[in-house]
């Protein structure tokens, strides 16, 4: 399944919905190829082979923390098992490459329209696997914080996560969104019984199973929450 197979307007309706979590990473900013670019610099001096592999299984785990990504790599690929202070060393250098350019890169096209449409229904979130401390930064110099409850990053997992702040809010998963680009972001929402949107690139093939609900930008979420805040019969035309 492509892009193309979207989402349309008014499929979600927020009137149904009690919370939406939000993946960060490809879903409100343009920063895949920047996280990717990131980690083919940190192995390049272990040489092409070692790169394609490192890119290729960080693709394919797009949502795991990166300290997890780093210590697998390092240890499958080069056979070396960081100590907790070389682990924290490469993790640091690694968010020295990427922060400040993910906190000025593009926004998905119709992201920031989403938040603004939908904060107006319901409590949103950040749920990402990037560093809890490093991702409410990037947030709050995007001047996105004020659209969420709460801002979640890493070493938790995302379905601890959102598991965990459904609980605490009271909000039954069936009434929750998770909006995301990875298999990972999939799982999620699939463990606990959430409702998916996958937002999937025009350049990229879906990874996601057949019928999974996908946007190619947020602005179908957009039009969605905008069209609920009208009456249904005139929201219909």
């Amino acid at each position: 399944m492509t892009a193309a197979s979207s989402l349309s307007a008014v499929a979600v309706d927020p009137r149904d919905i009690d919370a939406v979590f939000f993946d960060f990473d490809g879903v409100i900013v343009e920063s895949n190829e920047i996280k990717i670019e990131a980690f083919r610099r940190l192995y390049e001096p272990h040489g092409d082979e070692v790169v394609d592999r490192v890119v290729e299984e960080h693709v394919r785990h797009e949502g795991v923390s990166r300290v997890v990504k780093l210590e697998r790599f390092h240890r499958e690929f080069l056979g070396i098992d960081l100590d907790a202070d070389g682990l924290a060393e490469l993790a640091e250098t690694y968010s020295g490459m990427v922060e400040d350019v993910v906190a000025a890169c593009d926004a998905v096209p119709g992201a920031v329209e989403a938040l603004a449409a939908w904060s107006a229904h319901c409590p949103l979130y950040v749920v990402s696997g990037t560093p809890q401390d490093e991702l409410r930064r990037i947030v709050a110099r995007r001047g996105l914080d004020g659209f969420f409850a709460s801002v979640f990053g890493s070493p938790r997992v995302k379905p601890d996560i959102v598991g965990g702040e459904l609980r605490r809010i009271g909000v039954a998963a069936e009434r929750t969104l998770v909006v995301g680009d990875s298999v990972t972001d999939f799982d999620c929402a699939r463990s606990l019984g959430a409702r998916f949107l996958g937002r999937v690139p025009g350049w990229r093939e879906s990874r996601f199973p057949a019928g999974t609900d996908i946007v190619e930008d947020l602005w179908p979420l957009a039009q969605a929450g905008t069209a609920a805040a009208r009456p249904r019969a005139e929201a219909g035309r």
